[in-house]
């Protein structure tokens, strides 16, 4: 690194510079850093306690199907099941999280709505079955997206932690070593000068 930099006033200010930036630059991203992990962290206790609350209501919708399809038949349940038009009212919006993009899932729960099915030739526990599994596709959405989100915030702690040991081990010792070699050369080289004038001084006080 100081064979790149001349020993000169102007590239100790140039280098000096560099390791303030470079200096700057560490801090941010040690802030980012910061940021995403805790971001990460209450994001994967959020995801934790949807994950149960999914395997649960997973639970309950197959228990009740179960009694539905013994109680009504198999064929029953199924050609109930078909009739039921495929939904998906939701949509796809991001926020930014420390300069990370994150999707969203945008949707609007109906809790009085109505089933797509008639009344004729189900059970209670059909209705309790369906009720169950409309309300489990809201988990769904709410999980994936916290999910999503903890994989791309994880890509981009890598990518800080990458850039920030770079600058911490890498360059700011470098810059460090070239300023400290650029002012210990001009030091050396002013007090050279110094003693030379001195003695030009000198002499002329003698040969006067």
């Amino acid at each position: 690194m100081q064979s790149q930099f001349t020993p000169t006033k102007a590239n100790l200010i140039k280098a000096r510079e560099n390791l303030s930036f470079s200096r700057g630059g560490y801090a941010l991203l040690d802030k980012k850093r910061t940021v995403l992990i805790r971001e990460a962290m209450t994001l994967v206790d959020r995801a934790n306690e949807i994950q149960k609350k999914v395997k649960n209501q997973f639970e309950d919708a197959y228990s009740t199907l179960e009694i539905a399809n013994i109680t009504l038949g198999v064929n029953t349940v199924s050609d109930v099941a078909m009739s039921i038009p495929k939904q998906e009212e939701f949509q796809i919006l991001h926020r930014s999280v420390m300069g990370v993009e994150i999707p969203m899932v945008i949707y609007e729960k109906d809790e009085n709505k109505n089933p797509n099915y008639s009344f004729f030739r189900t059970n209670s526990a059909l209705d309790n079955a369906v009720n169950t599994l409309e309300n489990l596709k809201y988990l769904v959405y709410e999980l994936a997206e916290i999910e999503n989100a903890v994989y791309l915030i994880s890509l981009e702690i890598k990518k800080t932690v990458k850039r920030a040991n770079a600058l911490e081990k890498i360059q700011i010792p470098r810059y460090e070593e070239t300023v400290k070699y650029i002012s210990e050369v001009l030091e050396e080289k002013e007090r050279e000068d110094f003693f030379r004038l001195k003695k030009v001084k000198s002499k002329k006080q003698e040969n006067s």
